[in-house]
């Protein structure tokens, strides 16, 4: 009895021996994997689940790719924003200059119109009449120098081409008679007219004038050019 009990406990043990290496080989050898499943009637099922275990880790491998993928789309979309933001820093940086130059121009426009307001009161650009009676008056003060107001009418028109009161200012010294247009802006136009005026005081009064002088803050360069052939002295600087 005690020697069947002892061939039991070999075959046992032997068995357990025999299913850990039955085990080892289903695992590590394909081949006999294969073997026992085709002997078992389930190759084609084993030969499926490993189809679909590769296929399953070509998806895995693909949805890395794509995670990685998203990685970099969101790195690369956080350095749009960057950009995007500096954009908008540079855009506001300039709406800022603009504001700025739009401030500054409005405030040179403000000096530009006050100078201009200054220099009116000071060449007559806003009083023509008045610029004529300051002058007039610094020359009879400063230099003993009479200025009268001659009118006439010109019935021939010589001055316009139609007939029309003419008004010429006249300086009187030392018994010299100098005619004096006076205006804030000489055109070459005026030059001429001038000189019809100086025709038209000599035609009525029977007297030449000694000079003719022109006064005014602001002369075009053709004007000069037409005065001194005329025998006219421009006076910028009063």
């Amino acid at each position: 009895m005690f020697i069947n009990i002892w061939k039991y406990l070999r075959f046992g043990v032997l068995m357990d021996s025999l299913k850990e290496e039955f085990l080892r080989l289903l695992e590590k050898d394909m081949e006999f994997r294969y073997a026992v499943a085709g002997r078992l009637g389930i190759l084609e099922v084993l030969r499926k689940l490993d189809t679909i275990a590769e296929e399953q880790t070509k998806i895995w491998r693909e949805i890395e790719k794509l995670r990685e993928e998203q990685v970099r789309f969101r790195e690369e979309q956080t350095k749009i924003w960057m950009e995007i933001g500096k954009l908008r820093e540079e855009q506001t940086k300039i709406w800022r200059e603009i504001e700025r130059l739009r401030r500054d121009m409005v405030e040179g426009f403000s000096l530009v119109d006050r100078h201009i307001s200054a220099l009116g009161a000071r060449w007559g650009l806003m009083s023509e009449e008045a610029f004529r009676e300051g002058l007039k008056g610094i020359l009879e003060k400063e230099f003993g120098v009479r200025v009268e107001r001659w009118s006439c009418y010109d019935d021939l028109g010589l001055v316009y081409g139609y007939p029309s009161m003419v008004d010429i200012d006249i300086a009187i010294k030392d018994n010299k008679i100098i005619l004096i247009e006076i205006a804030s802006h000489i055109k070459t136009s005026d030059v001429y007219e001038f000189k019809r005026k100086a025709k038209l005081y000599e035609k009525k009064s029977g007297r030449r004038p000694d000079r003719l002088l022109m006064v005014t803050p602001y002369v075009e360069e053709k004007a000069l050019e037409a005065a001194k052939r005329h025998g006219i002295e421009i006076y910028t600087k009063v």
